[in-house]
């Protein structure tokens, strides 16, 4: 861990140059090529310096990510222990072969691969597929290992020992060439090492846990063919269209072996081997260090969008990690992130998962900056024809929707026996199982998208038209009843087990999309016909129901067992309905809180991560602290994946959003900086965290006290901010200038900031220099992977 004056482990290596850029051809289109060139001090691109500027001493990226690289002098034996390489597509995990056998399996998966076979249902017909994977096969048997996932460079380097000598490893998946390259460097009793691909049988993963539907068969064996000096793994499908694994292995004159493969996939043509070929032959052309350059250039750059460092050392390289998974699991243009993002393994859940799953993994780009990962709002706006056809032909005028589960292209291919085409339930029916509010609480990742960027697009193009189909859908369900309120037939809160009149989670994202939708009409300058019929649900909706544990499942329906999703609870978070207002609204937070985690038994770990984040919105650190050392502790893996019945990676994505939310939270137009940090973090440091209203917040605390904070306006939106500076403040503009501002209570000032311009707030008198730099940890820590 990097000390207060950022000096490096030492087992990481030393910081490096910055690169800048030429060209090289790889794939068809022209990669970035980087050459070294010493960087000057860093500023914020696109801003000139100033007193309301930050400088980031230049070492500090470096300095946090090598601290966080995962290690290996253990061989692992499973994908919970393995490194993974990704690009959002093409996957790959690397770990021992099962069974013991002498090898090491780097799978190849990709997100993109699935069936397409409806009438089977998304969990089957319409599953992810397994493609295969290859083996390093020594010549020894192997004795050692020593392993490193650099996250800097997004690179897995060291090297294997045997019985026979000695195989020096690099490998990565191309960011954006979608190939993966690993190149190998033997000794002299292992120079004749074999790589071997396995093809795997392309059957829904899901067969391993439950009986095939009748009529269900897998899909015919993939043909391996030759092609020169490429080899391809042509898997055609049942339903038309294929997938293709294409790879090459090369010898230097110097004697090392670079192997290198590439994933393609087509429906209904089968035009994927033609890719998948044009793909590898391309690559392979272009030596190793020139083809990783420009992907060492992207991840560089990736993560200087951003920083944190906070004096937990196991904290914060489990953060920097997740930011290095998600971006290896997701891209705008790539899929929607299934279960198990690109690294598909056997699972019971082959497909992508809306009840949950799918908000969760998304979180934690919109703090750290990084809106360049948001597949969600791209996929329902590009498939919003499809929300359309999942709920039944009689609410289609008007209506949209989305199932529990879907395939890449959002299709479900109906929940029920007889095939009825259309996934989402209707309330007071069951089946289907009337899961309802699933679109309603995606569409609020697309919100927070809207909010961090103020980008109008968003909400004039996506959020507003599929928000008002989803909840005209609840619209047609609403009655009154004798006590004057409008109530909600039976409907399902997500994997509870009971239907439920007045389901919180439905009342809850009903509030919520009728209030959001009266304030996007009105940003946008709409007069919508069914604006009053919004305001009337607002006035006369049933309110949520509640016992003496709190918020219930639904109306006679207590939350009564061990249950691990909060979706009786989304008014307080995500939704940020119920905040604790008053003394009243937090006592009912606290004691549902209390409540929901009273039951052991089915707790999981995002049952821990959704209470640290409500913890944190009640301003409790420690209690925060608390959840996520428990997260910690008993469900996350040696490389931070996570497991349920099967692979997962929702949790550890959402417990960086928890992360965030001790650090900064901005929600009902008011940034709180450093809300929820426990007493042991004494020093933090944060740097361009995107917040609601499009500012980019940096902020240092030092010895248990916030010293200054920089707000940057990108869209000029209305800027409040509880600073947590004790005393009097001031204000001052990028040109040391004193800004006027508004005492707005409670902690709270106001300041005007047009576009474009930045504040510095500081206790009065204190002229900090605003630098940021890692911070000192309290205490040293192991690191992640298999460290012995």
């Amino acid at each position: 861990m990097a000390s207060a004056h950022g000096t490096p482990a030492p087992d990481s290596p030393a910081p490096v140059p910055v690169p800048s850029r030429r060209s090289v051809i790889v794939g068809g289109s022209a990669l970035a090529v980087p050459t070294l060139a010493v960087p000057a001090q860093a500023v914020p691109a696109g801003r000139s310096a100033g007193v309301a500027e930050v400088a980031v001493r230049e070492d500090s990226w470096r300095t946090v990510l090598d601290d966080a690289d995962l290690v290996w002098p253990r061989m692992p034996k499973t994908w919970f222990e393995g490194p993974y390489l990704g690009n959002g597509l093409l996957g790959s995990g690397i770990y021992a072969e099962p069974g013991g056998k002498n090898a090491v399996r780097f799978t190849v998966q990709h997100s993109e691969v699935q069936d397409y076979r409806p009438e089977f249902g998304s969990l089957f017909g319409l599953a992810r597929l397994p493609i295969g994977h290859f083996t390093l096969e020594p010549v020894g048997a192997i004795t050692g290992l020593d392993w490193r996932l650099g996250l800097h460079d997004a690179e897995l380097t060291g090297a294997l020992t045997t019985t026979a000598g000695a195989l020096r490893l690099r490998a990565f998946v191309h960011t954006t060439a979608s190939v993966l390259a690993v190149e190998v460097t033997p000794s002299e009793g292992e120079k004749d090492f074999r790589w071997v691909f396995h093809p795997a049988d392309a059957i829904s993963p899901r067969a391993a846990f439950r009986p095939l539907p009748e009529g269900y068969r897998g899909n015919p064996p993939a043909v391996v063919e030759r092609h020169g000096d490429l080899h391809a793994a042509v898997q055609p499908l049942l339903a038309g269209g294929e997938h293709a694994t294409a790879w090459r292995e090369l010898t230097t004159r110097s004697g090392r072996r670079a192997l290198h493969a590439a994933v393609a996939h087509s429906h209904p043509r089968r035009t994927a081997r033609a890719r998948a070929l044009r793909t590898v032959r391309r690559a392979s052309a272009v030596p190793y260090d020139a083809l990783a350059r420009p992907h060492r250039t992207w991840w560089d750059r990736f993560y200087r969008k951003s920083f944190l460092s906070l004096p937990d050392a196991r904290l914060q390289r489990f953060y920097w990690i997740q930011l290095y998974k998600a971006a290896s699991a997701a891209r705008r243009d790539a899929p929607v992130m299934a279960t198990c993002g690109p690294w598909l393994e056997p699972t019971p859940w082959p497909n992508t998962w809306w009840n949950l799953n799918v908000q969760l993994e998304y979180w934690l780009i919109h703090g750290s900056n990084h809106l360049e990962l948001d597949a969600v709002t791209r996929a329902l706006s590009e498939f919003r024809d499809q929300l359309t056809a999942e709920v039944a032909p009689a609410y289609r005028a008007d209506s949209a929707g989305i199932p529990r589960t879907t395939d890449t292209r959002l299709v479900n291919g109906g929940s029920t026996p007889s095939g009825q085409g259309y996934g989402v339930g209707i309330p007071g029916r069951n089946p289907p199982t009337p899961e309802v509010g699933n679109l309603t609480w995606a569409l609020h990742n697309v919100w927070l998208s809207y909010r961090h960027t103020m980008d109008v697009s968003i909400l004039r193009d996506t959020l507003f038209p599929l928000l008002r189909r989803a909840v005209s859908y609840y619209l047609h369900f609403l009655t009154p009843g004798a006590d004057g309120r409008l109530h909600l037939p039976p409907t399902f809160s997500p994997e509870y087990g009971v239907d439920a009149p007045d389901c919180n989670y439905d009342l809850m994202l009903l509030r919520w999309g009728c209030r959001t939708l009266l304030d996007s009409a009105a940003e946008l300058g709409v007069r919508d016909p069914l604006a009053p019929r919004w305001q009337e649900v607002l006035a006369r909706l049933t309110p949520y129901p509640a016992d003496a544990g709190g918020y219930m499942i639904g109306a006679g329906v207590p939350f009564a067992k061990s249950h691990r999703h909060y979706s009786h609870l989304l008014a307080i978070y995500p939704l940020y309905e119920v905040t604790g207002r008053t003394a009243e609204e937090r006592a009912l937070i606290e004691r549902s809180l209390k409540h929901w985690v009273s039951f052991e038994g089915a707790l999981q770990g995002y049952t821990f991560t959704g209470a640290a984040s409500i913890s944190a919105l009640l301003g409790e650190g420690e209690d925060a602290l608390r959840f996520l050392e428990q997260l910690m502790t008993r469900f996350i893996q040696a490389n931070t994946l996570y497991k349920e019945s099967g692979p997962v990676i929702e949790t550890p994505l959402s417990a960086a959003r928890a992360l965030h939310d001790m650090v900064c939270q901005s929600w009902g137009g008011v940034i709180r900086v450093f809300p929820a940090l426990p007493g042991v973090w004494r020093e933090a440091a944060v740097h361009d965290f995107r917040t609601e209203g499009a500012f980019l917040l940096s902020a240092v605390r030092e010895e248990g006290r916030t010293r200054w904070i920089r707000l940057h306006s990108e869209a000029g939106a209305p800027c409040a901010v509880r600073h947590g500076i004790a005393g009097p403040v001031e204000v001052r503009d990028g040109s040391g200038r004193r800004l006027r501002h508004e005492d707005a209570g409670d902690g709270v000032i106001r300041i005007r900031l047009r576009a474009g311009r930045s504040a510095l707030i500081t206790a009065e008198g204190d002229r900090p220099r605003p630098v940021i730099a890692p911070v000192r940890p309290n205490a040293p820590a192991p690191r992640w992977g298999l460290p012995g």
